[in-house]
């Protein structure tokens, strides 16, 4: 009798840590892999990173966030939040325009730093010329990744549903000399 009492304690517990475990990265927290190199130098090829899948909403997603979604039925892409709801953007001179206001992109600075003199990381546009629309448009995002001249983003596929938004990068972990918070 004790015996099976022991094995029944086991299996609950066993039980209640899978549940755990699926509850956790179904609603929370998911490792993701990192795959292609439209995120470099934030991002690495291979990476492993932290994806927190709460907050994903509107009201929780910031200019700048680096979030996965849905691309394809397939494949998921990493990218960078440029544009929210209602924002013009515009890139002349290397330079980000949103609403007409200048902003910096500290992290495209090692690859600008290694351009030629007078080749820009990112060629000119005005959201209009790519989606038709002077702004985004309500509850969708428009996205790029930080490898500029080779990244696959809203400046080809258009702005993105923020419902096709999986989470939020905040974390690598792996390759374990690489930790970092992502930003």
């Amino acid at each position: 009798m004790e015996k099976r009492k022991e094995v029944f304690s086991w299996i609950k517990a066993i039980l209640i840590a899978v549940i755990l475990a699926f509850l956790i990265r179904t609603y929370i927290f998911a490792p993701i892999v990192v795959d292609g190199e439209s995120m470099m130098p934030t991002l690495q090829d291979h990476e492993r990173i932290v994806l927190t899948k709460f907050g994903t909403n509107i009201d929780n997603i910031d200019r700048f966030d680096i979030v996965v979604f849905h691309a394809t039925v397939d494949k998921d892409y990493i990218k960078r939040v440029i544009g929210l709801p209602g924002d013009h953007i515009e890139y002349k001179g290397d330079t980000l325009y949103i609403n007409g206001k200048a902003y910096e992109e500290p992290y495209l600075d090692k690859y600008k730093n290694q351009m030629a003199s007078g080749v820009p990381l990112t060629e000119s546009f005005k959201l209009e010329d790519i989606t038709g629309s002077m702004t985004v448009p309500e509850d969708q995002l428009f996205l790029m990744g930080d490898n500029r001249q080779n990244s696959l983003d809203s400046r080809e596929i258009g702005t993105i549903s923020v419902d096709e938004i999986v989470g939020k990068a905040n974390l690598v972990y792996w390759p374990i000399n690489e930790i970092k918070i992502v930003k």
